[in-house]
This record gives C-alpha cells, sequence and structure tokens, in this order.
C-alpha cells in the first residue's frame, strides 16, 4: 500500500508540464480509494499514506531543486544530496496532513470527493503561506497555460482550480465502489459532464482574443545566454556586458520602444556600475538610443541610518534622454527565496555551514510592499521578480495599494540557476497562470530561457520564445489587457465558498451517518 501511495503520487507530478502525462491525475483517485481502505490506526496510516504521495509529487516536481548547489560546487555541492529529501519530504508533510484530516473528517459515498478535494485544496493553500509559502506546482496548475481548462483560474485562481482538479481527478475512485450498475453509470456521465464543462468554458473564452493593436509598445527581450557558474563571477563583468550590448543593438525592423535584459543580468551591484569613476555608466547610456527605455534586473545597495549596507533583488528603469540617462523607476523585490536570497534563522545557520544561494557579501532585504511601475514612457508594469510569479493574487494585491490597475507584468527571472533541466518551463507554466487570472499579458525575461511574450489568456505569442539554452532576442507589440477577471474582481473568495462546501458536505454527512449506520 505504502509504494501505491508513493505512485499515486508520482502520477499526479507526471501530468504537470513539461511532461504532461495527463492519466496521472488518475494518482488523485488512487490515493483516495488508499484512504478509504486503512485498518488499524486508520489516522496514522492516513498520514503515513499522504506523505508518501507528497513525497512522489514533490520529489518529481521539485528535483531540479539539487542544479544550484553545483554553481559553486566547490562550497555548496555537499548540500545537494541534503536539499532535495529536506524539500520533498518538507512539502509532503502538508498532504499526509491532508490525508489525515480527510481520514478524521470521515466520508461516505459521493461525499468523499468534495471532502478529499476541500482538504487537499486547503492544505495546498497553506503550502502556499506558511513560511512564506512554496506554491510550486499546484494541483490547479496541472493543465498546460493556455490550454482550454486552465482558462478556469480566471474564475477561480490556481487555487480554486486546485479543488476543482483534484475532485474531478479523484471521482473516479467512486467506480470501484460497491454500487449497482445504474449508479456508476450516473457516476460516469457526472465526471464526464465536469470534465465537458471545464473544456467549454475554455473554448468559449478563448473565442475572441484581440490582437496586439499597433500602437502598442514594441518590446525587446534579451536572453544572452549566460550560464549561471560564469554569471556570478566578477571577472566576466565586461564580457557579459558586451553579450547584452551586442543583442541590445541587433539590427530590427523596427526600433524597440522597451528593452528588458533579465533578473540580475549583470554580476555587479548597479550603483557600482553607476559611479562617476566607472566606465560602465557611459557604456549603460550607449547600450539604449535615446527615447527608449531599459528595464533591467539587478543588484541594488543602499545604506541604513545604522550604517550597514542593504542588498537588494531590483528592476529598475532607464531611461535615454538628451543629457544622459535617468532612473524612472525602482522595484525592489518583496517576496525572497528562503535559502536562496535569504537564510531563515541565519546566524544559527551560518554556524553549522549553511549560508544563501545568493553570490553577494549579505543576504538581500525585502523591499516594501508592492505596486505597478509607471516609468516614463512605459504603460503601468507590475514586476515580478523569479520566485513572485508562483503567488496567485500578488498582481491583484499590488493593484489595490495603489488603487491603479497595471496594463502588463513583467517578469524578470535568473532561471540558469536549473540549467537543462524541468525547473525553467514549470517555471513558465506557473508563470502565465496570473495571465490568465488577471486578464494581463506577461513579458517573461531570463538569461537561459524560457523567455517569451505571453498573452491574457497564458498563451505564449507565435515565434515570441526563445528556449533553453538559446541566444537571441524576441520583438514583440505588448498584448492587449483585458476587462478585470472574475478573479481579479474577488480574488479568492470562489475558493473559499468551494472550501465551505466540502466542509457543509462533510458537516452533513457526518450529522446523517448515524441514522443510516
Amino acid at each position: 500500500m505504502r509504494l501505491w501511495a508513493l505512485c499515486a503520487g508520482l502520477g499526479a507530478a507526471l501530468a504537470h508540464p513539461p511532461f504532461g502525462v495527463l492519466p496521472g491525475l488518475l494518482g488523485y483517485a488512487l490515493l483516495l480509494g488508499l484512504l478509504d481502505t486503512t485498518g488499524e490506526r486508520p489516522l496514522r496510516q492516513a498520514f503515513v499514506r499522504g506523505w508518501l504521495a507528497g513525497l512522489g509529487y514533490f520529489g518529481v516536481g521539485c528535483w531540479w531543486i539539487v542544479e544550484p548547489f553545483f554553481v559553486d560546487a566547490k562550497h555548496q555541492a555537499w548540500m545537494a544530496p541534503i536539499a532535495l529529501p529536506l524539500m520533498a519530504g518538507g512539502l509532503a508533510l502538508f498532504w499526509g496532513a491532508a490525508a489525515l484530516l480527510y481520514r478524521w473528517v470521515g466520508h461516505r459515498g459521493m461525499a468523499r470527493v468534495f471532502v478529499f478535494a476541500g482538504c487537499m485544496a486547503l492544505f495546498e493553500w497553506l503550502r502556499g503561506h506558511v513560511l512564506t509559502g512554496f506554491p510550486w506546482d499546484l494541483p490547479g496548475e496541472t493543465w498546460r497555460a493556455g490550454s482550454m481548462p486552465s482558462q478556469a483560474a480566471s474564475l477561480i485562481g490556481a487555487y480554486g482550480l486546485s479543488w476543482y482538479t483534484v475532485a474531478l481527478a479523484a471521482a473516479p475512485a467512486l467506480l470501484f465502489d460497491r454500487t449497482r450498475q445504474p449508479e456508476k453509470w450516473v457516476t460516469g456521465a457526472v465526471i464526464l459532464g465536469f470534465l465537458g464543462l471545464l473544456y467549454a468554458f475554455g473554448a468559449a473564452r478563448l473565442t475572441h482574443t484581440p490582437p496586439p493593436g499597433p500602437t502598442a509598445p514594441l518590446i525587446r527581450v534579451v536572453q544572452a545566454d549566460i550560464d549561471q557558474k560564469d554569471k556570478w563571477r566578477p571577472e566576466h563583468l565586461a564580457q557579459i556586458f558586451d553579450a547584452y550590448v551586442t543583442l541590445t543593438h541587433r539590427p530590427a525592423a523596427a526600433r524597440p520602444d522597451i528593452v528588458v535584459w533579465p533578473e540580475g543580468a549583470l554580476p555587479a551591484v548597479i550603483d557600482e556600475l553607476l559611479a562617476p569613476e566607472s566606465a560602465y555608466g557611459p557604456a549603460l547610456r550607449d547600450a539604449i538610443d535615446p527615447g527608449q527605455t531599459l528595464l533591467m534586473g539587478a543588484n541594488r545597495a543602499q545604506l541604513k541610518p545604522d550604517g550597514q549596507v542593504a542588498y537588494y533583488n531590483s528592476l529598475v528603469a532607464f531611461r535615454r534622454e538628451a543629457d544622459g540617462l535617468r532612473v524612472t523607476g525602482i522595484y525592489d523585490k518583496h517576496r525572497l527565496v528562503p535559502f536562496g536570497e535569504y537564510m531563515p534563522l541565519g546566524a544559527i545557520a551560518t554556524k553549522v555551514g549553511f549560508r544563501s544561494l545568493v553570490h553577494m557579501p549579505d543576504d538581500f532585504s525585502a523591499g516594501p510592499p508592492p505596486k505597478p511601475l509607471t516609468p516614463l514612457g512605459v504603460p503601468a508594469v507590475q514586476p515580478l521578480i523569479c520566485y513572485e510569479a508562483l503567488f496567485p493574487g500578488f498582481t491583484r494585491q499590488a493593484t489595490q495599494r495603489a488603487g491603479r490597475r497595471p496594463a502588463w507584468i513583467l517578469n524578470i527571472s535568473n532561471d540558469a540557476w536549473f540549467g537543462a533541466t524541468s525547473g525553467p518551463l514549470q517555471h513558465l507554466n506557473l508563470a502565465s497562470y496570473r495571465a490568465i487570472e488577471e486578464g494581463l499579458p506577461i513579458v517573461r525575461a531570463t538569461p537561459t530561457g524560457v523567455s517569451a511574450v505571453i498573452d491574457a489568456y497564458g498563451r505564449v505569442l507565435p515565434g515570441a520564445r526563445l528556449g533553453l539554452g538559446a541566444l537571441g532576442v524576441i520583438d514583440a507589440r505588448l498584448p492587449p489587457a483585458l476587462e478585470p477577471t472574475l478573479y481579479d474582481r474577488f480574488g479568492d473568495l470562489p475558493f473559499l465558498l468551494m472550501l465551505l462546501l466540502s466542509g457543509l458536505v462533510a458537516l452533513v454527512d457526518r450529522v446523517h451517518r448515524p441514522m443510516v449506520d
């Protein structure tokens, strides 16, 4: 039974892009069946089976986590064998807890599908929020972004779609109940009906897809294919800088209005490059033409009142004007990656040899709560730096703080950390869900792939993608924004109602069970 539990999680993980083995979704039905057949000590067995399923799920979904430790192999490779078991085993605790809750609440007949979906979705929401959260590969993001099923995220968000996906995928377990044949036919028809509803809504939504207008800004995304093993070395600064400038100046049929360089494009603090004595200030000015804007991922330093230096992972907007280069906007990353950009319990961790992977004198500091940027000559934009693109509602919350909705989302990321693994491809799919939820296009820039221009339906524009290991540029008009989606208006309220439905079903079933039994 434990091996089957592990297989259930493996199957569910393999259903996600880039693997795309959608029959693997039946892993949820297998897990539901395993939880309904626990013997003695049912709560303990339920937790173990749920944890093992989670171990398989996150082991496949997060195996790329070992790759960053080989960038500086001399000092950090020893942590790689520890990282994946800790990551997968820790995240699997949420699945173990969900299974335990499901078994404790109790279940009968068709009701158990709704209870199971509610328990899983609740703990997936907790996974996205506890200890800063890590909502990587939510069950609702199993569907390829831009596909018909993925469009439901515009209504209920990725968490609501997780509830729907788990309920739909677990329902086939009902077909193995000891019920009469007509009841099984009804169950099968209901399953097909809800699956058809998912596809029908998506098909209807994708029918009307307005093209970019001829006056929309022309954006150039630069992907210089700089391997992370070279990228973080300061002695390679001149070579890396030249690579970005050369691609920025590549001839095109029309001059781009906006140029985008990815997260932490250069192995240096931007303040040092712009210092009066630095030769890089004039060179950066000459990298773009008058009237152009450069949106550049950069590491930034700032002196704090106590005399200490704070480092930020930032997006800096530069505009070339007649009198030189002008900074027209700065966004400092708000959600930092634990262990990657800062070390929780840093003093204790340092004593035992752990430190964050960031190649800076100190950990990064978190920026203020985000708001859209409005750099001169650029439509209002919400930056999402790397990890921030995982979080449903991030842009919506920023919009509420500012009182204005951006015209697009800019996701700069340094997926070079993950090499030629599944990580960058998964990250592209997850980031694209933010476009569907918000009804906003996304421009995505990475140093080694995958860079892309994505419309408000989560689809990569034709010819607007640079894959892993590609060197080049993307020139594309900014796709139009849609009217605010239901999710943009109400956030996770529909998801909350779905959880309440699960709770109500569980309550009613529990109240009436003694009368039947």
